[in-house]
């Protein structure tokens, strides 16, 4: 039986198709449908559609219900169709005619709706914590690489000196800005749409800001259609956002299997964090790396499905919708195993040292003979066509043993304390706190 039904029920074939995969995604959602439904009580009684009483015992309910979720005792019953259906009728099952109530005022819509706004704040924070993590590590790294030189590539070709330090560096302020992004997608995930209803609203006194309050919201979507129109928007926000920090794993991901190349042989791991071959013994395979490539390719491909899938949609709830929950749940997870399996291998990296030093890169140097021709006196043309001539006619001889890069962000002067409070000002920016503060006073 279906809280929705009446007297004739769907077709087998019909339910099985238009239940698909969500389930499995439910379960996640479990914990945050109760706390939704906590706030949405304790605001029917304020206002009068449920008695002090029925709140009590509502309550109560459904706080052990959360904390058989916690202990991993919770799950959606045969026969029954969601985790909203399943919560409602163990509070009817265990405390009769009240469990019935709780429904008053709500739409399945908008009780989707802040199920997956609170799952996205939490699942963001994952991220975030997983992200400022491997950016912690590879400031480390950088600051302990930061005098070890090695090649820098344009169209992929020799170009100029570079450092491990500043390539460490580099790609933990790429994450710094991408956390930019992602809070752009918290704060479309932090907006309550409780009481929107079925997306316009409810003939019933709802008081819609202090559900904003106890379940910890920024602020409310004040708009009942544009709450049920942020779902779609919330999720193709996310999606840009995690496919940006996936693109900055890809691209890190990318340069350590060229640089494990033995060609290159600038980087290696330990043998037990590498793969072998079947048949040729003397392989060390970069698997990690080459999974964790593919895996960012798949997440940086979900805004375009996401952007399909909502695409030519109208005002108001599609079932279309669902199917955002098989884009947006699978990437957070597949992002979350990219960073902490790129922090579990980069803690291990062995980096080669005097790269530099060999005469094959001597022409990496040309830039700065040049520079130092300029900073003689010559003008910037004649300098440039002197060490081109010198190169032809192979009498380039520079010294590789050390660069003189002073500026903001170069190899000498990596700025990594201001790429650290950069990290600092864009984890401050979530105010997590509030969430804390608030869904602690609600499991009271």
């Amino acid at each position: 039986m279906k809280i929705w039904q009446k007297a004739t029920d769907s077709k087998k074939e019909v339910e099985q198709f238009t239940i698909g995969r969500d389930p499995e995604f439910d379960i996640l959602l479990a914990p945050f449908d109760v706390l939704g439904s906590m706030a949405h009580a304790h605001m029917l009684a304020k206002i009068g559609l449920l008695t002090q009483e029925d709140n009590q015992i509502l309550q109560k309910g459904l706080k052990e219900i959360y904390f058989e979720i916690e202990k991993g005792q919770f799950q959606i019953a045969p026969g029954v169709e969601d985790v909203h259906s399943q919560v409602e009728f163990l509070l009817t099952e265990r405390y009769g005619e009240v469990g019935k109530k709780l429904h008053s005022g709500r739409s399945r819509n908008d009780q989707v709706l802040v199920d997956l706004k609170l799952y996205y704040r939490a699942a963001i924070r994952e991220i975030i914590e997983e992200t400022q993590t491997l950016f912690d590590l590879l400031i480390s790294l950088a600051e302990k690489h930061k005098n070890d030189l090695m090649p820098g590539y344009t169209h992929t070709q020799l170009a100029m000196p570079s450092s491990f330090g500043l390539w460490f560096g580099s790609f933990a302020e790429g994450l710094t800005e991408d956390l930019g992004m992602l809070k752009s997608a918290f704060d479309l995930s932090n907006k309550n749409p409780l009481g929107s209803a079925a997306g316009y609203g409810s003939s019933f006194p709802l008081d819609r800001t202090m559900t904003t309050e106890l379940l910890g919201f920024a602020d409310l979507h004040h708009n009942v259609i544009n709450a049920q129109n942020s779902r779609g928007k919330t999720e193709r926000t996310l999606a840009f956002a995690l496919a940006g920090i996936a693109g900055t794993l890809n691209k890190l991901a990318t340069d350590v299997c060229l640089f494990m190349n033995q060609h290159f042989a600038f980087l290696t791991f330990p043998d037990n964090l590498t793969t072998g071959s079947s048949i040729m013994p003397h392989k060390k395979n970069p698997d990690v790396f080459e999974l964790i490539r593919a895996k960012t390719n798949q997440i940086q491909a979900v805004p375009t499905s996401v952007s399909f899938l909502l695409t030519n949609m109208s005002t108001g709830y599609h079932r279309d919708m669902q199917l955002l929950k098989e884009e947006i749940f699978p990437a957070f997870e597949s992002l979350k195993s990219c960073l902490s399996m790129s922090t579990f291998m980069f803690k291990e990296i062995k980096v080669k040292q005097n790269i530099l030093q060999d005469s094959f890169y001597k022409h990496l140097f040309s830039v700065e003979v040049v520079n130092d021709l300029v900073l003689q006196g010559m003008p910037f043309r004649d300098a440039y066509k002197k060490v081109g001539l010198d190169i032809e006619a192979n009498q380039f001889a520079p010294d590789q043993s050390k660069v003189n890069h002073t500026h903001e962000g170069s190899i000498g002067n990596l700025c990594l304390d201001e790429i650290k409070s950069k990290m600092t000002l864009q984890i401050g920016d979530f105010r997590f706190e509030k969430m804390d503060q608030a869904i602690q006073h609600l499991l009271g």
